[in-house]
């Protein structure tokens, strides 16, 4: 039986504001994950799952999404997620 994508994964998940601070304002961010897929890759992570970095008012950990088209500004913006995206993208090549 062939291994689905998924079944060849190793896959972590991280809560951005607790995972790393770029800018040391005391919450994790987007750049601050860019900057460790070096890390992350030398433990043999082949895939990131990234919790909520959507617009939220926090009452629910960033699960109460109040729009799904802006990103919470304290996580970055979307510069930050297409650069997140593509050096990634880079390490799996």
């Amino acid at each position: 039986m062939e291994k689905k994508w998924w079944q060849k994964e190793v896959i972590y998940q991280i809560y951005p504001k607790s995972f790393y601070d770029s800018n040391n304002d005391g919450i994790g961010d987007i750049k601050g994950i860019t900057q460790k897929l070096d890390y992350l890759q030398s433990l043999g992570i082949t895939m990131i799952w990234i919790c909520p970095i959507y617009q939220s008012p926090m009452a629910d950990n960033g699960y109460d999404i109040s729009d799904y088209y802006q990103l919470n500004p304290e996580f970055g913006d979307m510069k930050d997620l297409e650069e997140l995206i593509d050096r990634a993208k880079e390490k799996g090549d």
